[in-house]
């Protein structure tokens, strides 16, 4: 009995090594493709970023860090850090906000539901330079809501994306510090593209909470306000961290939006890291400088994403 016991464990055993075996292999390409493509990739650039390679001609010989002293010194890299961080904080508090109150609205079961969900929604099905192009056209100062505006008896209107003025424009080193007036078209248009995402997301976070919490809380007494502060809110705090990484993924490496709508911008008011390292590596041929930017890039990324990826698995190993 035990023989057979015995038998049947050790048939058990090599049928789940086999599986795996068959499941490494079946996955080998596609680790092999990842670690040569993206991960080779990545140590290939942050090799370049640290040599002397900005001709056409390759330059191996080692600089260290001096390729990232001259980009924190470049006045266009700092603007580009100003407008990052502006993009960034404006574009998810915008798209938090309005997502968050169109998936109240929605989650009232309206009339016509669907058809306004996929109203919202249907910005996402456009490419970055379709919105780019739309927009610019809209906030140009001749044919789009300037003229408008002007016919409404409103006067002094900013040319929006190809405005130079930065407010309050606090002197810090070389750049101005605070909230370049171009780039506020841009930050509109990028809102009304993902803001519909916000809601869906939101919306599906409303639906999944049970209707007993809310009914519970009203019999202890809680209003409306206490009912949303202290039982829904909470309860979405997992979606709204989802929502602020992939906006803020998106918004660390935003291009193509700004290619199509204003450019780098007069004295660089809508110039970002994404449009900088472009043109500095296949304008340019500053290869070794190019590398730095997209170095940075990625950290930026990283700084964003590497932490809530590490919640994530530290919760679910408690749980």
């Amino acid at each position: 009995m035990q023989d057979s016991t015995r038998t049947e464990k050790s048939k058990l055993s090599a049928r789940s090594l086999d599986d795996r075996w068959k499941a490494f292999l079946f996955l080998l390409p596609t680790l092999v493709a990842v670690a040569v493509f993206v991960y080779g990739f990545i140590g290939w650039t942050g090799y370049v970023s640290l040599t002397g390679w900005n001709s056409l001609v390759p330059d191996f010989s080692w600089v260290g860090l001096q390729n990232y002293v001259a980009l924190f010194q470049d006045f266009r890299f700092q603007s580009d850090l100003r407008n990052t961080v502006v993009f960034t904080l404006l574009f998810i508090v915008a798209c938090l906000s309005i997502g968050l109150a169109l998936a109240v609205l929605l989650d009232q079961r309206i009339r016509g539901e669907t058809f306004f969900r996929n109203l919202f929604i249907f910005p996402m099905a456009l490419s970055f330079i379709v919105t780019g192009v739309v927009w610019q056209w809209i906030f140009n100062p001749s044919t789009g809501i300037n003229l408008w505006l002007d016919r409404l008896g409103w006067t002094d209107l900013p040319v929006w994306y190809v405005d130079t003025r930065i407010i309050p424009g606090w002197e810090w080193g070389a750049i101005q510090v605070g909230i370049p007036i171009a780039l506020i078209a841009v930050v509109v248009a990028a809102v009304w593209q993902l803001s519909g995402f916000t809601m869906a997301m939101y919306l599906a976070g409303l639906r999944g909470i049970p209707d007993t919490l809310r009914e519970a809380a009203r019999v202890d007494g809680a209003g409306e306000w206490q009912i949303w502060r202290r039982v829904i809110l909470p309860q979405l705090h997992p979606i709204t961290w989802s929502v602020v990484i992939i906006l803020g993924h998106i918004s660390l490496k935003i291009f193509d939006l700004v290619v199509a709508m204003t450019g780098p911008g007069a004295n660089f008011v809508t110039d970002v890291p994404g449009v900088f390292m472009f043109e500095t590596t296949f304008r340019g041929n500053h290869y070794a400088q190019g590398a730095s930017i997209a170095v940075i890039m990625l950290v930026l990324v990283s700084i964003l994403i590497v932490p809530y990826l590490v919640s994530q698995m530290r919760r679910e190993e408690r749980g």
